[in-house]
């Protein structure tokens, strides 16, 4: 059998593939499908379905992170494989062929898989806060094989094509130099422009055009090609805070330390963990669930509230779920933000700082857009007291301005073809008029021989 070469093309839709040409000779090969998606249809749970067959009720993965109710504390974007449940992939695989190999390139949950190489994203972290660019590698020696990872082209105002163009090479060099049979390959170039802009801005279609030639050099292997979509990206307009309407109502409180303000878990009655346009409300005493579902359903913005009957409905019903989720509208999304004074905000507010955020920031994408003179002054300042090996605060984010400039976001389950997922594949042999998220491991066990 062939290899097999997964492409996990963040944010691609029917809509994007009209500028793609390279990609629509890929489905012209084999065939395109729509691709169903899970709730909630972000990156995390997603991916783990994808490898799993489950939905986050078996997997656990509730979503891009969640309150870890045993640590008191809200984590996003963990790293360890481990904290994904059910059969993985690459199991099922072995039971039927032993030395089935893999290759991991840059998919979540990528640290302690047990797969044959593995390369994602981890700067080095220094004793005295210095935060360089660096990816960890599995095995180590493959560390010194690839050069050194942007990181500041992966995430931030200035993330574009330089992440996407080395995720390119180095899974090329692991197909020529190890030959795995399996390759997973996560590529995020779509997810920023179009969060920037929007789906429907010019932004949009040029991006798509960049991806497209990037990807060439994985797309003319001797090998299965299949290209996936985690969700699809909407035109979005309205911020939506959860937290502050909670605080406003005396459920969330906050602690405070050196003049600023912090989400305290241990003692609020409910509070939020925001994720794009999914929200995990927790709710310490069942006794505040009518009140606070009631609250959460009044505020502008929100479409939907699950509660438990919900969550089961769409497979969120796990121990990890807050008591109650939160869909947002069509055209809105959550901010984390829960201060009501913004010098009262956090100092990591103003930073690139997605493990400290209890909840997802987008605004990470721009310089201040009440100031992106001063913001990219004062992000040159800390580049140089960076190259001087100071120690820097990259502070070039804007809060309310920030939130209030994003266009597009996810999470919600689509509402139109035009701009929900899709599965390409050169296989005609494969061809399924669609494929839910939850087929997708047998359909690449299927490619790969390993089922008939």
């Amino acid at each position: 059998m062939k290899p097999v070469i997964v492409l996990d093309v963040v944010g691609l839709t029917p809509r994007l593939l009209e500028h793609m040409p390279r990609l629509r000779a890929v489905a012209d090969r084999g065939f395109q499908a729509p691709l169903g998606t899970v709730l909630p249809a972000v990156t995390c749970s997603v991916q783990s379905t994808f490898l799993t067959g489950e939905l986050p009720s078996g997997h656990g993965v509730v979503g891009n992170g969640w309150f870890f109710r045993d640590l008191g504390e809200v984590l996003l974007w963990r790293q360890h494989n481990g904290l994904v449940g059910g059969e993985k992939l690459w199991h099922a695989a072995r039971q039927v062929r032993p030395g089935f190999t893999v290759a991991n390139i840059c998919w979540w949950y990528a640290m302690g898989a047990d797969v044959d190489w593995t390369i994602t994203p981890r700067p080095v972290y220094h004793a005295d806060g210095r935060k360089d660019p660096d990816c960890y590698t599995y095995p180590p020696e493959l560390h010194d094989e690839l050069d050194t990872f942007p990181l500041f082209s992966y995430w931030g105002a200035r993330a574009g094509l330089a992440s996407s163009e080395w995720i390119v090479r180095a899974a090329r060099h692991v197909f020529d130099t190890r030959h795995p049979d399996l390759s997973l390959v996560y590529v995020p170039h779509l997810d920023y422009d179009l969060q920037r802009y929007g789906p429907s801005a010019p932004q949009a279609a040029a991006a798509a055009r960049e991806l497209d030639a990037t990807l060439a050099p994985l797309l003319d292997l001797d090998a299965t090609v299949v290209v996936l979509s985690e969700y699809g990206i909407t035109d979005v307009s309205r911020p939506v805070d959860i937290n502050r309407a909670l605080r406003a109502d005396g459920l969330l409180n906050v602690h405070t330390q050196a003049g600023m303000e912090y989400l305290d878990p241990w003692t609020s009655r409910a509070f939020a963990v925001a994720d794009h346009q999914i929200a995990h409300v927790y709710v310490r005493d069942p006794a505040d669930l009518p009140a606070v579902a009631k609250r959460c359903a009044e505020l502008p913005g929100v479409a939907e509230v699950l509660d438990a009957e919900g969550k089961a409905a769409h497979g969120l019903d796990h121990e990890r779920a807050g008591e109650l989720v939160l869909v947002a509208d069509p055209d809105a999304w959550f901010t984390y933000y829960y201060w009501l004074d913004d010098a009262r905000a956090p100092d990591f507010a103003r930073l690139v700082e997605i493990h400290r955020k209890p909840g997802y920031d987008p605004a990470e994408l721009f310089f201040d857009p009440a100031n992106p003179g001063a913001a990219k002054a004062r992000g040159a300042k800390a580049l140089l007291r960076k190259k001087l090996g100071m120690r820097y605060l990259m502070n070039v984010v804007g809060l309310d301005a920030g939130a209030r400039a994003v266009r597009g976001s996810h999470g919600r389950l689509p509402a139109d073809q035009w701009d929900a997922p899709v599965l390409l594949c050169s296989d005609p042999a494969a061809a399924r008029d669609s494929v839910a998220a939850t087929e997708v491991k047998d359909l690449l066990l299927r490619l790969a021989g390993i089922r008939s």
